[in-house]
């Protein structure tokens, strides 16, 4: 098991991505704190799975674009996990609208969960880790933040801005045994592709070369890959898994 040993938060582990990457790191021996805002029955369901392939792991209720709130959260994970190695920021929203529509409170909300919870929450864990000379950080972003989309100026922006701080804090703690790396994801068999028109589905995959949306494991075993000793050498990337719907 290549994380045996190893302690995680995942934000927004409920449901969606978030609980695929948690279960995928516990599949390999680490213990998940599970971090959710309002979805408590699905938070607790994730950590009965954890549970039962024997992890330690707790859903700990966060708003992470509170900061204090972040902090609480730090505090309740390593009460019951001690110190965290990998802290993966997955929490997100979208509030579409065309620019011209959007409020500027739409802006603010999905600005401060995508953007300044990634600030809060890598706050409030990183300092132990360059402690200890040890961490992993993963935030995930997405590929409308690598090309925009009609309607998402700010889960676009909220989503670039995280991976330039990515690279920004790749560098500032590539010498202190810390690496920063996100994991985009293109279109993925979520709830919210699920409620996708028909019509609309099959015009996005007439412009993915395979075909095919993605499915959330398929983004956890990414997350595996850049926290394990598989990923020592690599940070301040973005590691698309996006069925070829953008290529580099």
């Amino acid at each position: 098991m290549k994380l045996a040993g190893r302690t995680a938060v995942v934000t927004g582990g409920s449901r969606g991505i978030g609980r695929a990457i948690a279960l995928a790191l516990a599949e390999e021996g680490a213990d998940v704190a599970i971090n959710y805002v309002a979805n408590e029955g699905a938070a607790k369901a994730v950590a009965e799975e954890l549970k039962r392939r024997g992890r330690r792991t707790l859903a700990v209720r966060a708003d992470v674009s509170d900061f204090q709130d972040a902090q609480r959260m730090a505090e309740e994970a390593r009460k019951a996990l001690g110190d965290i190695d990998i802290l993966v920021n997955n929490a997100g929203v979208t509030s579409d609208k065309t620019f011209v529509k959007m409020e500027p409170a739409t802006w603010r909300q999905v600005l401060s969960i995508n953007l300044d919870g990634v600030f809060n929450c890598t706050k409030v864990f990183v300092g132990p880790m360059i402690e200890r000379g040890w961490g992993r950080i993963v935030n995930i972003t997405s590929v409308i933040g690598q090309i925009g989309n009609f309607g998402q100026a700010n889960y676009a922006a909220s989503k670039a801005g995280v991976m330039a701080m990515t690279k920004s804090l790749a560098r500032e703690l590539a010498g202190k045994g810390v690496t920063v790396n996100a994991v985009a994801p293109g279109f993925i068999e979520t709830e919210l592709v699920e409620t996708i028109p028909e019509r609309v589905r099959q015009r996005l995959l007439d412009q993915i070369p395979l075909k095919r949306f993605g499915r959330a494991e398929e983004v956890a075993r990414a997350v595996v890959y850049l926290v394990s000793s598989d990923g020592d050498y690599i940070t301040g990337a973005e590691l698309p898994v996006n069925g070829g719907l953008l290529m580099h």
